[in-house]
């Protein structure tokens, strides 16, 4: 067994890409406002609204006032470790340290990992993520919970670094991915969560390099 008990090699799932640097605006992500009523200020990518989804089931089960910045980290690894993990050379206890990072125990981590592994395999019968809908299997994800202040700068360092745009109100606004975030989150050194990823051995220079020059425009 590999990372977050799954079986070592395991493929990540591939989607076709465009190589146009624009995204198309039917198969991109989430449109964000940072507050009600103010202009919107970025796109997600659907891989990182689905694992702010994650994020936000995680703040809610701890009856948290808002997602922070560990619980959007968390929902990233528990969403897409295997497109990430290639930023860590050394992986040997790596899970043990995000779980401490993401302040998460043992138990609650293995959980969550257990929950979206089920709702994804189940996924090939219901049809594309039923599981972020309300069900009896877990409590929904609360979407009037906001972005910590931390979190919200995050976001807004990631605007700086990201290289692809699309046209949102007659106005070119980024496109936020996984890896925009998690390097913004390295460079916030001030913080817990970017000091320990920084000693986690993440291989900032190669995130650095995938965050500014993708190689394929995020359509997902």
């Amino acid at each position: 067994m590999g990372i977050f008990g799954r079986k070592k090699g395991k493929p990540a799932r591939r989607r076709s890409d465009s190589k146009t640097p624009r995204a198309n605006p039917a198969r991109a992500g989430a449109v964000r406002k940072l507050a009600s009523g103010r202009t919107i200020e970025h796109r997600l990518t659907r891989d990182l609204a689905r694992a702010e989804t994650l994020a936000t089931m995680l703040a809610q089960s701890r009856a948290a006032r808002a997602i922070e910045v560990a619980d959007l980290l968390a929902g990233m690894y528990i969403y897409d470790w295997e497109r990430l993990s290639k930023y860590w050379e050394e992986q040997d206890g790596i899970e043990q340290y995000l779980q401490q990072i993401c302040r998460i125990s043992p138990q609650r981590w293995h959980h969550w990992i257990q929950f979206y592994d089920q709702q994804r395999n189940g996924d090939e019968n219901r049809g594309p993520w039923t599981w972020l809908r309300p069900s009896t299997s877990a409590t929904a994800a609360n979407t009037d919970l906001a972005p910590s202040a931390e979190l919200r700068a995050i976001f807004q360092a990631a605007e700086q670094i990201a290289p692809a745009h699309d046209l949102v109100e007659d106005r070119m606004i980024p496109i936020l991915t996984c890896e925009c975030v998690l390097l913004a989150m390295t460079k916030k050194t001030d913080s817990e969560v970017g000091h320990r990823l920084i000693s986690s051995g993440i291989d900032v220079n190669g995130l650095e390099r995938a965050a500014r020059n993708p190689r394929h425009a995020p359509l997902h």
